[in-house]
């Protein structure tokens, strides 16, 4: 990279990249949904554990900062445990 407007245009680009798989990651939330009978299967603590560990160890692999995976993957769960819990409110498991 020779200029901040290359990295920024990168960033951007690994941006949409991000934007998308999130996408498709909420359309799989979504299908699992259909299978969590309450709320205590939607927050699933043992499962959030289980995939921020492999969260972890996936960045430390990979050269991310594994607190740093853990930040992003913790407040990404969080923000689809919300979605989930919502339309499952609203009666839309789905």
């Amino acid at each position: 990279m020779e200029s901040l407007a290359e990295v920024r245009a990168r960033i951007d680009d690994i941006d949409g990249e991000l934007v998308r798989l999130l996408a498709e990651r909420q359309g799989l939330v979504r299908a699992a949904a259909a299978f969590k009978a309450d709320e205590r299967a939607v927050r699933a603590p043992d499962r959030v554990e289980r995939v921020v560990a492999l969260a972890r160890r996936r960045a430390a692999d990979a050269g991310l900062a594994p607190e740093v995976a853990e930040a992003v993957w913790r407040a990404m769960i969080a923000a689809f445990i919300e979605l989930e819990l919502a339309e499952h409110a609203n009666g839309r498991p789905s």
